[in-house]
């Protein structure tokens, strides 16, 4: 049986003349095309009322929560600071709810950049509304150059699962301007910058949830470890199927 991976769908929210467009559920291509290349299915699932997020779950096996804008602070209890950016109360809500019920369900569950702060806030965690809030972030992380390109290093820790994808050095590519600050119990940080800014997390006593900061989507055609973290969620995900069939 193929893994069937979902990707919480973003929404596009920009002024448009086609009425189709306007406020249409999308999912990157990239994360599309890496899924395939290991193996998957993907299944696309927009934005919908919490209360019918549940019904989702026994579709996938795995799923990934994507970038995008930010989280509403309210959620972790902050009201916005002037640096916040745009927010999508609406795609908040569906995926808190779909977090917590792959959480539940077992599901194999991957986070990359605002998916990341995603499940850290939806866990319980916090993130700094914006980079300058975290006395610790020293380099760039909101690069210039091309998203396919890598631009700074991590630095994995010992016994991870992050180490083993992707050894413990590794040089990724960054454009956000939050990080993670409190972390979600449940958690732990797995791979740091070289200014401490975290750029990692993993579930503590099981393999569920590995999640990123960086966009490893958009470097998996040319770099190994970018493909390693779709392929460990495709194998994860299996493992969820055949426990479930």
């Amino acid at each position: 049986m193929i893994p069937r991976i979902a990707i919480s769908a973003d929404t596009f929210t920009e002024a448009t003349s086609v009425i189709n467009e306007r406020d249409a559920s999308f999912a990157p291509r990239p994360i599309i095309e890496a899924l395939v290349k290991s193996h998957a299915l993907p299944v696309i699932i927009p934005s919908i009322p919490p209360e019918l997020v549940s019904n989702y779950v026994d579709l996938f096996d795995g799923i990934i929560f994507a970038g995008g804008e930010d989280i509403d602070p309210t959620f972790y209890g902050e009201e916005p600071h002037p640096g916040l950016g745009m927010t999508y109360r609406k795609r908040d809500l569906a995926e808190i709810q779909l977090l917590k019920e792959a959480v539940k369900a077992g599901k194999a569950i991957m986070g990359i950049c605002r998916g990341m702060q995603l499940i850290n806030i939806g866990l319980g965690g916090t993130v700094y509304q914006d980079i300058t809030e975290n006395p610790v972030a020293k380099i760039k992380h909101s690069q210039l150059a091309p998203g396919n390109l890598p631009t700074h290093h991590v630095n994995t820790v010992a016994d991870s699962r992050i180490r083993n994808l992707a050894g413990e050095r590794a040089y990724v590519n960054s454009r956000h301007h939050q990080t993670l600050h409190n972390v979600a119990p449940g958690l732990k940080v797995t791979a740091t910058a070289d200014d401490q800014v975290i750029e990692a997390v993993e579930s503590v006593n099981s393999n569920q949830i590995l999640a990123v900061q960086w966009h490893p989507e958009n470097m998996y055609k040319h770099d190994e470890v970018a493909q390693n973290l779709f392929h460990d969620l495709v194998q994860r995900a299996g493992q969820v199927a055949q426990k479930n069939n």
